[in-house]
């Protein structure tokens, strides 16, 4: 059954349509369907970026499509740039509900996946192989976040549990260290210390910051807390939103910390020096009007030279700010459009963001070398529901980048996507889809970057 995407509907309507509709895999067969290939750079057939200017609409010039022994897949007809190879090399499905939290553990080489069960699944890169899964009696896992060899995961009872974990000889080891809040080792006095600390609804997201030992958890009670893991106390506790706090992510080279909420904000908070107390510094927002969507995702790109905050929102577009050098302010560059549903995940690597919907696709996006214009490279698509998160590591450091990606949907199914992607050969400041592509598939959107009028005046004036 074929979805149709209508702007003013919301997906979730065919999803309930089209569930009844699922036909169930068999349980004599396996629920890992992976490829073993390995494929080689020379092997991938790219074609040169697409010339674009300010002032002109460029038009796509299909390119002959891989040979049909190849699973690689050319970029997308409907989107600007053929720079870009993608391969699904796995699809694992489980019956225990839809995943709700993706983590990669680059230096062990394994992958974390949470859900409406009580266990995290652990999965062993490059490979797949499930590896085993963590049993906890708490409930469902809702966000989990892993730095070296811990790992943190927050479950349904509104509780944090922190694992240790090491990969030997191709076998898998784990151990619960402890909880947050921490029960106390008397009775009478354990429900007292979690009502003070413990969070009243459940925990949305997780963030780790290194320098400090700090974990951030933020929650639906509007909260964020601050726990020191030396200790495993809370030293902080702040309302940071009017509205459930969704996403958070930490600057590693200065410990700011981002929120983001359904009250339609992006909130910065900088912790007071010599203190464990937090401060409001910026309260970030669209410049566009009627732009007060909830925002269900952030992201946060550095480099040596620029960092860009990212943000999804229900409306379907990717807000973007700038930080100044000097000032250290974020500055609102514009938004990213091409998703017809809402946002719901985003991860930022190197120079490319990926970014989940509630459309069931993923969008490949660059941004340009020391500018703010961003392309779309490709739409990556087999989700039969919502995207609701993803994450991604680099697989190759060599001319043509590889990235690994891991989408979760709400159609109970973790697909592994092999990404790569050619050098830039320039960008324009434009991008638009093939116009009579999408009439014929009865979808039309921009895929383009929308400045903001504020940003494009303070770049004049610095000239």
């Amino acid at each position: 059954m074929e979805l149709e995407f209508y702007r003013r509907n919301s997906l979730f309507r065919f999803i309930d349509i089209d569930r009844n509709n699922v036909i169930e895999s068999p349980t004599d067969l396996p629920n890992i369907n992976t490829n073993h290939e390995v494929y080689d750079d020379e092997d991938l057939q790219l074609s040169p970026s697409l010339s674009s200017s300010p002032h002109t609409t460029t038009m796509l010039t299909l390119m002959p499509p891989p040979s049909p022994e190849s699973p690689w897949i050319l970029s997308p007809h409907q989107t600007p740039s053929p720079s870009l190879l993608y391969h699904c090399i796995a699809s694992l499905y489980r019956r225990e509900g839809s995943i709700s939290s993706i983590a990669v553990s680059k230096q062990q080489g394994v992958v974390f996946t949470g859900s409406e069960s009580t266990r995290v699944r652990v999965w062993r890169q490059p490979d797949h192989i499930e590896y085993g899964c963590l049993n906890a009696t708490s409930g469902e896992v809702r966000a989990i976040a892993t730095h070296g060899n811990m790992l943190f995961t927050s479950h349904k009872d509104h509780k944090i549990r922190m694992w240790n974990f090491s990969v030997t000889d191709h076998n898998f080891k784990s151990k619960k260290v402890s909880s947050l809040p921490k029960t106390s080792s008397f009775p009478l006095f354990s429900r007292f210390t979690n009502t003070k600390q413990q969070h009243k609804e459940c925990i949305s997201c997780l963030a780790y910051y290194q320098t400090d030992g700090l974990l951030y958890t933020g929650s639906h009670d509007r909260t964020v807390k601050a726990w020191r893991l030396t200790t495993n106390h809370c030293v902080d506790s702040f309302v940071a939103h009017e509205d459930n706090v969704n996403a958070m992510v930490v600057n590693q080279d200065d410990g700011c910390v981002f929120t983001c909420s359904s009250d339609g904000s992006v909130k910065l908070w900088r912790r007071v020096f010599r203190e464990n107390s937090h401060t409001l510094t910026m309260t970030l927002k669209s410049q566009f009007p009627n732009s007060n969507y909830p925002v269900n995702a952030i992201a946060l790109n550095t480099s040596s030279n620029s960092c860009f905050l990212y943000s999804g929102s229900s409306d379907g577009t990717i807000s973007f700010w700038e930080k100044e050098k000097l000032t250290h302010r974020f500055n609102h560059g514009g938004f990213l459009q091409g998703h017809h549903f809402s946002v719901l995940c985003l991860v930022a690597i190197e120079k490319l963001i990926f970014s989940g919907s509630e459309d069931t696709t993923i969008r490949v996006w660059r941004r340009e070398e020391g500018g703010c214009f961003h392309e779309c490279l490709a739409v990556l698509e087999g989700h039969r529901g919502p995207v609701r998160c993803l994450a991604a590591c680099v697989e190759i450091e060599k001319v043509v980048k590889g990235f690994l990606v891991y989408s979760a949907s709400l159609d109970q199914t973790l697909k592994v996507w092999r990404v790569k992607v050619s050098p830039e050969e320039g960008m324009g400041l434009n991008c638009y889809i093939d116009r009579s592509f999408s009439r014929n598939n009865g979808m039309e959107c921009d895929t383009r970057t929308v400045l903001s009028p504020s940003w494009v005046e303070r770049k004049l004036l610095q000239r």
